[in-house]
């Protein structure tokens, strides 16, 4: 059995806030570049702990609970629009000192990588790597996902819920996938997902892919239902360098339904395969 690559839990103060995050792998891979991982909507960053692991054996790993989510910084008074998550991120990259490193962002935190680049403050970015990104926005068709979807689960999950109550809501997952979200919902701060929701389509991410400052990769799946073959036209037009790669068989949640073909996915685009 494979010895695991997790290092530590801790947090961090940057762009004015508390930032929590896991690290795996560590000072071990130095000379590569560091990942550092922006989960989705409802995602804390330990449940992404399983596609962490096996980053942290060839790169210095680092998986952010994003404001309003995980044991980040919650509450009324804090802003939860693309631009301060995104500046949270190159915060959060200044304050530990990386110098070189690729974002890595699923869904929202594919968003999130985007805006950060375009914002100015990215000093050290070496790629960016877009998994499944939404591509609503003003004008354009909504989000597959509707709102409820969200705010049922995490209201049920305030009140205690298992995993056989979490399957109405995922179906698909395994059981151990089931309890890990069932055991950090809660901990998704409903004004901050609606908010990130109603980002979905207020904020115009195309805008930004002529922009990016780095080369970057897209990963679509196959049948997510977010990604269509004339949005993939549309990015290759707006960013013509973008490498797009799809995962045939996995839903939106790519890593969850095909852990191989999401690391195949990747090819050689960090260096170091990793499949």
């Amino acid at each position: 059995m494979t010895a695991s690559t997790f290092l530590y839990g801790a947090n961090v103060r940057a762009n004015g806030i508390r930032q929590h995050y896991l690290r795996y792998g560590g000072e071990r891979h130095a000379g590569r570049p560091a990942i550092v991982l922006i989960p989705g909507i409802t995602s804390p960053a330990v449940t992404w702990g399983f596609v962490a692991e096996r980053f942290g054996q060839q790169f210095d790993t680092y998986v952010l609970d994003v404001r309003g989510r995980g044991l980040s910084e919650s509450g009324p008074h804090l802003d939860y629009g693309i631009d301060a998550c995104a500046d949270d991120v190159n915060a959060f990259v200044a304050a530990l000192g990386l110098t070189d490193y690729v974002l890595v962002g699923h869904s929202m935190g594919a968003r999130f990588a985007i805006r950060a680049s375009v914002r100015g403050h990215a000093k050290g970015l070496r790629q960016l790597v877009l998994i499944d990104p939404p591509v609503s926005g003003p004008g354009r068709r909504p989000y597959p996902s509707g709102l409820p979807w969200y705010v049922d689960s995490i209201r049920q999950s305030l009140k205690g819920m298992d995993a056989d109550a979490m399957r109405a809501f995922c179906p698909t997952w395994t059981e151990e996938q089931l309890r890990l979200r069932a055991e950090w919902l809660h901990t998704c701060y409903e004004p901050a997902i609606v908010r990130t929701y109603e980002g979905f389509h207020q904020d115009d991410i195309h805008a930004d892919l002529p922009k990016l400052p780095v080369p970057a990769l897209l990963i679509v799946a196959g049948r997510g239902g977010v990604i269509q073959p004339e949005d993939e036209e549309e990015i290759a037009r707006l960013q013509p360098a973008i490498r797009i790669a799809r995962v045939p068989n996995a839903g939106h949640m790519i890593p969850w339904d095909d852990l191989d073909g999401f690391f195949a996915a990747f090819g050689d685009s960090l260096g170091h395969p990793l499949a």
